[in-house]
């Protein structure tokens, strides 16, 4: 909407923290951006996220555990660095959380 993306362009003026809850979301407001600013508006993507990706709008990610070989790992990889995961991965193993869409989740800052 207007006003969402109005409170998303003062917040990144203001320095503030843009936090994405799930993939979904962080690969929409992705889209929406210009190359200035965050727009509103409906539209489709086909943005395909993977390391080397350069974010513009979100600066946290709240996410699952995803499935290995997938596309969201190569995104939370391209999101915080792919060594970062792994390390968490293996911590998520050791503590034996649970993974994939019913599963433990991980804030990425």
């Amino acid at each position: 909407s207007d006003t969402t993306a109005q409170v998303i362009n003062a917040g990144k003026q203001q320095g503030k923290t843009i936090l994405a809850v799930g993939t979904t979301s962080l690969r929409a407001l992705e889209s929406a951006w210009d190359g200035t600013k965050l727009c509103a508006g409906t539209n489709t993507t086909n943005i395909f996220i993977y390391p080397g990706f350069t974010f513009n709008v979100v600066d946290a990610l709240f996410t699952n555990f995803h499935t290995p070989e997938s596309t969201l790992l190569m995104l939370v990889s391209a999101f915080a660095g792919r060594e970062v995961i792994l390390n968490a991965y293996e911590e998520a193993i050791r503590l034996k959380y649970r993974f994939f869409s019913y599963g433990d989740a991980m804030l990425i800052l």
